[in-house]
């Protein structure tokens, strides 16, 4: 008896270890806050945090985006060079479109981006790695050329105003953000195509022999996730009032870090939306806890580094510990 309760023990404190390593976003942010308590800074007013979700806002939705074809398996590293290139569209469309028109055009640039994705990853099985970043290298030179790789602005102050406006005294960029995360959200978690995501990052062969329409599914998956990055990148145009083809350098690391961070695994068949936007909120949370408190910039891209690192790391660890516990 005495045998049994010791392997029932260790197995429970297995279990409660990976629960914890699944729970890194929300203790590293826990951690921060609680710092930031006896940090004499205004880090809790009301418009330093409003200002902080503002601020990543654009970066979270990036990661709802991605959370699609990483819960299949798959990662997008041509999310920055999507932005870059939906915001020149948009900007260039609303000298001859109307402004919803103009954006729409964006999105559907970033749509057929995530085909061209999905294609190769899918029919071609090109590793989403390497198709996608040469994609990134693309879109980036594309960019280069519409804009003769200087900035392009708009006068128009009904663009500015959709990143930029507020309603109540909510910055409109945080409610597009909670409406982003209400809609990929239940998509993901309450309907047959996100189960059928999960399936296929789980196992694909068994999601093949199952009759899910795998190739169908994965490669909507990367649909969604240009479409939405092109979406971010009208959203970052809008709030520059400009669009370049220098934007979003490190964007695609950063936010597929950030999905890992919040316990969606690289593995497929891990993870949320949630799960993805508390670990971008890490980020940012990081960053405006830095420059709270005055660390210089190259410090603040030790830490960051380090951060990246420890992602990595986490995020095999976690894995590991998962095989020991079947």
């Amino acid at each position: 008896m005495n045998g049994t309760n010791g392997m029932a023990l260790r197995f429970s404190f297995k279990k409660g270890i990976f629960s914890v390593t699944k729970q890194t976003a929300v203790l590293a942010i826990i951690i921060m806050l609680f710092i930031m308590l006896f940090s004499g800074t205004n880090f809790y007013s009301a418009y330093n945090l409003l200002d902080l979700l503002s601020s990543a806002s654009i970066l979270v939705i990036l990661a709802f985006g991605v959370t699609f074809p990483v819960i299949c398996g798959g990662c997008d590293l041509s999310i920055g060079g999507t932005m870059c290139i939906s915001g020149i569209v948009a900007i260039k469309c609303m000298s001859f479109l109307p402004i919803p028109l103009a954006i729409l055009c964006a999105i559907l640039v970033g749509a057929v981006v995530g085909l061209i994705n999905g294609f190769f990853v899918v029919y071609q099985r090109t590793e989403p790695f390497i198709i996608t970043l040469g994609m990134d290298m693309l879109l980036k030179g594309i960019s280069q050329q519409l804009t003769d790789a200087h900035p392009i602005t708009t006068g128009n102050p009904n663009f500015m105003m959709i990143a930029n406006g507020d309603m109540a005294g909510i910055p409109n960029l945080v409610l597009i953000m909670v409406l982003f995360f209400a809609l990929t959200h239940c998509i993901m978690r309450y309907t047959q195509f996100g189960r059928n995501c999960y399936a296929i990052g789980g196992d694909y062969d068994v999601a093949v022999y199952s009759g899910i329409p795998v190739i169908k599914i994965k490669w909507l998956a990367f649909v969604i996730c240009g479409a939405v990055a092109a979406f971010a990148g009208v959203l970052l145009s809008s709030r520059l009032n400009a669009a370049s083809s220098t934007y979003g350098q490190t964007t695609a690391l950063v936010v597929n870090c950030g999905v890992v961070v919040g316990g969606t695994s690289f593995a497929g068949g891990i993870g949320s939306i949630p799960q993805s936007g508390v670990g971008m909120l890490v980020f940012a949370v990081l960053e405006n806890c830095m420059n709270m408190l005055g660390i210089d910039a190259y410090i603040q891209q030790i830490f960051k580094g380090l951060v990246i690192a420890m992602i990595i790391w986490l995020d095999c660890f976690g894995r590991k510990r998962k095989r020991e516990l079947v």
